[in-house]
């Protein structure tokens, strides 16, 4: 059996390389590094991130995230050398030269957890290990011979998962009124009795009670705005009533958050309504959208030979992971965010139904279906952690499924306006026209998969009904008028194929003859025109699109009603499992039908009258240049009216909530961006500070020295300010390629001071990994976009500095154009700044004990946008020197932050001249 002590261990940072063999380690050159791995199995940690270390990402090796993957499946793991020491209870390594022989021992440690008699992971390991030893998994050779094969067969994962109960349909919630002392006994329950008073939180609690008394008058929920600052308490401050309204009134309760960050937070507070893990499991689920569970039919398909390669091993560790899984969520949940990099996602978006082809009950494993059990679970709970969109959608459908939300509270509501706007649009694109095609008529060309059309999902049917039969062909005709595989091709060619493909051909010259006159064809990026004053051209051929459409909603529609009859008359063969399949085969084409109507009304507007409710407008996509698809689209100039007309008038009670809820405006504002403005009474509002001293734990930087465009000198002043704070820095970018042009200058020359540097949008991890490596070490930093300036906890010292690039100015899209004229000019932009400003900001302290400063890389920051920070938070305008010497290690505060101005004093800083916005 071969000693993990004797395989060779390398790894590569932006720091240097090194190499062990047997006890001896040295630093070698990336050449040397990729001959050796590429010779003898060697190993590593994260291959993907190795690879781009080395420049050769085709690196292959030992990969130990793998091993741990199939060791430990569903835990949690920080995927760093600090991150495998910690959690295998190995010594701290001292520098980066004696990661390689920590490898070795984290090997021999997990190697060894296979042989132990303990290991609570041993069931199906064995099957397991076959398999991926006939898949030549490197790991095999070393972990198949550890396990000993078990005198019985071993059950297999499909056989061993437990079934969902059917369960009758919950009763309407009883009405009832929450008293104020009981709601605060709850609270303090929830805190625990020794815990500090926080009046902000009790009266949080106290006026969150609104939304579950009973509603009064018709369309009308109770409705309470909540702005609570951070360090409020607000999650328990809702989750008091909200509980206690669940258990009395024997109801449901919504929670609803915008990032997947929150929604874990909010899981974990669960042992605090529910200490006992089973009653916690079914009083608090998480509920997502479909396509984030793994689909056991697709898995089954992968594990028999629909994948091939290192697609098939990655089936196989989510095979492992699904065997102890707590709820199968792939996307957020308890499997590992990095395993799906190992493998470049290959393969692991086709192990979910992305594309909406459940069968349900048809499907062999639908007692045991990840998704059908927690919407059953969802359906009996108390409460429901869910995210913003899939509470929209429920509550848009929930009349048929008998789950439309009645108690909902929108956490994180600053971002309401930005998931209705999402949810409520319409896009007519070649990829969402291709992927109908494919719904409808399944495999073409002789195509490999498990993708199945409508005729063979409805093949009873069709056998059974003679019109529904022919609706199906007439279905799959039509659809033959709908892009086909490599449409996007044949477009650029000059060659579409079809009514749809020359409409999208149409839309295409449209937007390069315009966008052209305003010198953006040549930019790489995306664009976009205006749907105004159209051509003859476009007209003509979204007439003729038009017609195609048509021709294809008529047989769906009638094959809908086909379906509905057979549920009337209930043939012989229609018993409960073929119902359900065939129920479920409704609602997919009722939500086809819906599509094809938005897109036909989208299209009457080409050459039509303008509809003064909507903006539309041309758009081609591209990445870099490339392009990668083409539409037409439709948004409500104001979303939020969809949103009241269907979320909030049918609901009971509801609570929007933020920390930055009036979104850098007033109450008018916050009222006008989640719907209430809509509602005949609008809301009740209750606003509670932070109790945070920001005046003596944070500070404003606004450098004034760092010129517009100048990446040498964007890239000087962040490497010069992360390495004066010692790393624990959060950088902000606008735009992707600075942030990788900024990361590509500095990355060397922090890391060879010891300070590790992460980034979105280079690194191979999704962002959930990134926050948490960030997390766990207080020297590294982390660069990003958007997605980082809200939704990310880190308290304590692992943050304490933000560095923005600039102001984070709106970019000029013809949606936002049209809502800026309409919503006062100017003003909606400084609201929408003053938003992301505080956003960011907020990522700074996060506990009562933090601290650090936040700095602003632009000379270029109006004056009149700094009310979007806490006040009495000390702001200052200084040169990049300066600013180094604030932010430095134990330098911070020391002047007192004197000298510069705080919130509400007046005549210290004046706006400067106007910025160029991009």
């Amino acid at each position: 059996m071969i000693d993990p002590s004797a395989l060779p261990a390398l790894h590569a940072s932006h720091g240097g390389i090194w190499h062990r063999e047997g006890d001896h380690t040295q630093g070698i050159a990336k050449g040397q590094a990729i001959s050796r791995a590429a010779e003898t199995p060697t190993l590593i940690l994260n291959a993907p991130l190795t690879g781009q270390r080395l420049g050769y990402p085709d690196l292959n090796g030992l990969d130990l995230l793998e091993l741990w993957a199939f060791v430990y499946p569903a835990h949690f793991l920080v995927p760093t050398p600090k991150g495998l020491a910690e959690a295998l209870d190995l010594p701290a390594i001292a520098s980066e030269a004696d990661i390689p022989a920590l490898l070795q021992m984290a090997t021999a440690r997990l190697l060894d957890r296979i042989g132990s008699p303990t290991w609570k992971e041993r069931e199906g390991a064995w099957t397991a290990a076959q398999a991926l030893h006939r898949l030549r998994w490197p790991w095999a050779p070393l972990v198949a011979r550890r396990i000993a094969q078990p005198k019985e067969a071993e059950r297999w994962l499909f056989s061993k998962l437990p079934e969902w109960e059917e369960t009758p349909p919950r009763p309407a919630a009883r009405v009832i009124a929450l008293e104020e002392d009981q709601v605060l006994g709850r609270l303090a329950h929830l805190t625990g009795m020794d815990a500090e008073p926080r009046p902000g939180q009790q009266a949080y609690a106290a006026a969150a009670i609104s939304a579950f008394r009973p509603r009064a008058h018709r369309d009308q929920p109770n409705m309470l705005l909540a702005e609570a600052g951070t360090g409020i308490g607000k999650t328990l401050g809702y989750l008091a009533p909200a509980s206690l309204w669940a258990a009395q009134a024997q109801g449901t309760v919504w929670v609803s958050t915008y990032t997947k960050a929150l929604q874990r937070q909010l899981d974990r507070e669960s042992p605090r309504l529910f200490p006992d893990p089973v009653m916690a499991a079914k009083r608090v689920v998480v509920r997502k959208g479909r396509e984030n569970y793994l689909c056991l039919l697709n898995l089954e398909d992968a594990l028999q030979g629909g994948f091939s390669g290192r697609a098939a091993i990655l089936a196989q560790l989510v095979a492992r992971w699904a065997a102890f899984t707590k709820d199968g969520d792939m996307i957020g949940g308890d499997l590992p965010g990095w395993l799906p990099i190992l493998f470049r996602r290959n393969g692991s978006t086709a192990l979910t139904d992305r594309r909406g082809e459940c069968i349900y009950a048809g499907c062999p494993h639908y007692r045991k279906c990840f998704i059908e059990r927690s919407v059953r679970a969802s359906a009996e709970a108390d409460i429901v952690i869910a995210n913003h969109a899939l509470v929209m959608i429920n509550a848009a459908r929930g009349r048929e499924t008998g789950q439309q939300p009645q108690r909902i509270v929108f956490d994180e509501g600053h971002h309401l306006f930005d998931a209705a706007d999402s949810t409520f649009s319409v896009a007519m694109s070649g990829q969402e026209t291709i992927e109908l095609r494919r719904w409808i008529m399944g495999p073409e060309s002789g195509s490999r998969g498990r993708r199945r059309g409508l005729a063979a999902r409805l093949s009873d049917l069709a056998s059974y009904d003679e019109a529904g039969g022919e609706a199906i062909r007439m279905a799959a005709d039509a659809a033959r008028a709908l892009p086909a595989d490599e449409w996007l091709k044949r477009i650029v060619a000059g060659e579409p194929f079809g009514p749809v493909e020359a409409l999208l051909s149409a839309v295409r010259g449209t937007v390069y003859t315009r966008a052209g006159d305003n010198g953006e064809t040549d930019a790489g990026y995306g664009l976009e025109t205006e749907l105004a004053e159209p051509d003859g051209a476009l007209v003509e051929a979204a007439q003729e699109a038009a017609l195609a459409l048509d021709a294809l909603l008529r047989p769906l529609t009638r094959l809908a009603k086909r379906l509905e009859a057979v549920i009337e008359d209930a043939p012989d063969w229609l018993d409960g499992s073929a119902r359900a399949r065939v129920e479920g085969a409704i609602a997919s084409l009722d939500w086809r039908c819906d599509l094809v109507s938005a897109w036909l009304a989208l299209l009457a507007r080409i050459g039509g009258p303008v509809d003064a409710d909507f903006v539309d407008w041309l758009a081609v996509d591209r990445i870099e240049g490339r392009e990668f698809d083409i539409g037409i689209h439709r948004h409500w100039l104001d979303p939020t009216r969809p949103l009241a007309e269907t979320v909030l008038k049918p609901a009971q009670g509801v609570v929007v909530t933020s920390a930055t809820l009036k979104g850098g405006g007033d109450w008018d504002n916050a009222e006008r961006r989640c719907g209430a403005a809509h509602l005949p009474r609008g809301a009740d509002r209750f606003e509670a500070s932070s109790p945070f001293d920001y005046a003596a734990r944070s500070e404003v930087l606004i450098v004034t020295d760092i010129k517009r465009g100048d990446i040498a000198g964007l890239s000087g002043a962040y490497a010069r300010l992360i390495e004066a704070a010692g790393g624990g820095t959060l950088g902000l970018f606008t735009a992707i390629r600075r942030l990788r042009a900024v990361h590509a200058r500095i990355a060397d020359r922090l890391a060879r001071a010891g300070l590790p540097l992460y980034a979105q949008h280079v690194d191979p991890m999704d962002t959930g990994t990134l926050v948490d490596i960030f997390r766990d070490d207080p020297r590294a930093s982390l660069l990003g976009t958007d997605a980082l300036r809200d939704g990310v906890d880190v308290p304590g010292h692992s943050l304490r500095l933000v560095v923005m690039e600039g102001v984070p100015w709106s970019k000029p899209t013809v949606l936002h154009a049209a809502r800026k004229l309409a919503e006062g000019g100017s003003a909606y932009d400084d609201r929408l700044i003053r938003a992301r400003l505080a956003q960011a900001f907020g990522r700074l302290i996060r506990r009562a004990g933090d601290k650090g400063s936040f700095v602003i890389l632009s000379a270029a920051m109006p004056s009149r946008l700094l009310s979007a920070f806490p006040p009495g938070t000390p702001i200052r305008r200084l040169t990049l020197d300066e600013a180094i010497i604030a932010v430095s290690v134990g330098g911070q505060y020391s002047d007192g932050l004197g000298g510069g101005m705080r919130l509400g004093d007046q005549g210290i800083i004046h706006d400067p001249p106007a910025p160029e916005r991009e």
